[in-house]
């Protein structure tokens, strides 16, 4: 049972971390008011820029080239967001159409500039990813370390503090009743001296940056170089995470998880006895499968922040 145990939840982390990063910005967005539908394009933003300034640096870090490689993929996403936030916050236009265009311009753009500098469809294969540790002292605890702590990503365990640093800010601070306020009913916000257009345009650039984590996370843990099809669903599976979580931090956190295990299945079905017969092509399908599923109802009615989706005129009630 620890055997497979030990073969089933690394890789679901593994699988989960860039989820996690990305549907806390899917949640601080709509929480605000705003829908992303542009975590996909932020995602592959991030991995895109993850990946060069990698292949990029890689002499000049060393060691620290991935970690530095995802701070500035943070960055570059972040204030690559802000085109959706003027879109939608200042010129009111419709956030799904915003979003769908940040979407393929982000993939427009990646394809372009990766076929311009390395004359190819895809960069070549980064030599500084991130690799597999054990995590002191807590790799050594019998039973539990052999399955949690052993030869796992560091990413991993950071995504998961994150979600309640996310939890923490969103219900625990001014700022987060605040966020939470204009996504619920800015005009009372508006009233009470709240800058609803400023807190919007801040809750759609942490998602930025979260979705830019997210996608460089994900390129330098398990694509290892940029093509076309380096993020191919993710971003929507977190967009997904963030409806199946009920625009929680925690609960996004778990329905990505709940993703990232499906996604893991084709992985690890060699090693899980009850899934060795199992045609590999419904293991690749599954996460896209449990998706659906999860959306058309089994979790009960979500409701979304009551102003999500809807552009705030100032002066309006």
């Amino acid at each position: 049972m620890i055997d497979i145990l030990q073969s089933i939840i690394p890789p679901a982390l593994f699988f989960s971390a860039p989820l996690i990063f990305t549907a806390l910005g899917g949640v601080f967005s709509e929480r605000s008011g705003v829908v992303n539908i542009g975590l996909e394009g932020l995602m592959v933003m991030g991995a895109f820029v993850g990946i060069v300034f990698n292949l990029t640096f890689a002499d000049v870090f060393g060691a620290w080239t991935p970690w530095i490689s995802i701070i500035v993929a943070m960055i570059v996403s972040a204030i690559f967001s802000i085109i959706h936030a003027v879109a939608s916050v200042s010129f009111r236009a419709d956030q799904v159409v915003s979003g769908v265009a940040i979407n393929f311009l982000a993939l427009g753009l990646g394809v372009f500039l990766t076929k311009q500098w390395y004359d190819k469809g895809q960069t070549d294969m980064v030599t500084k990813p991130f690799y597999t540790t054990d995590i002191p002292l807590l790799s050594k605890v019998p039973v539990i370390g052999d399955i949690f702590f052993q030869d796992i990503y560091l990413t991993s365990y950071l995504a998961i503090v994150l979600a309640f640093v996310a939890w923490y800010i969103l219900y625990k601070t001014p700022f987060g009743l605040r966020l939470r306020a204009v996504g619920e009913h800015p005009a009372a916000a508006d009233t009470n001296g709240i800058n609803v257009y400023k807190m919007r345009y801040i809750a759609v650039i942490i998602s930025g940056a979260l979705g830019g984590l997210g996608g460089s996370v994900f390129a330098l843990t398990i694509a290892l170089n940029f093509s076309h099809a380096t993020i191919v669903g993710q971003g929507f599976m977190s967009l997904a995470a963030v409806i199946f979580g009920k625009w929680h931090p925690l609960g996004a956190m778990g329905a990505a998880l709940f993703f990232g295990f499906a996604q893991s299945l084709s992985v690890i079905s060699a090693g899980v006895p009850f899934l060795e017969d199992v045609p590999q092509v419904f293991l690749l399908i599954a996460p896209y499968v449990l998706t659906i599923l999860a959306l058309a109802g089994f979790v009960g009615r979500s409701e979304a922040p009551k102003a999500n989706g809807v552009p705030y005129i100032k002066g309006s009630r």
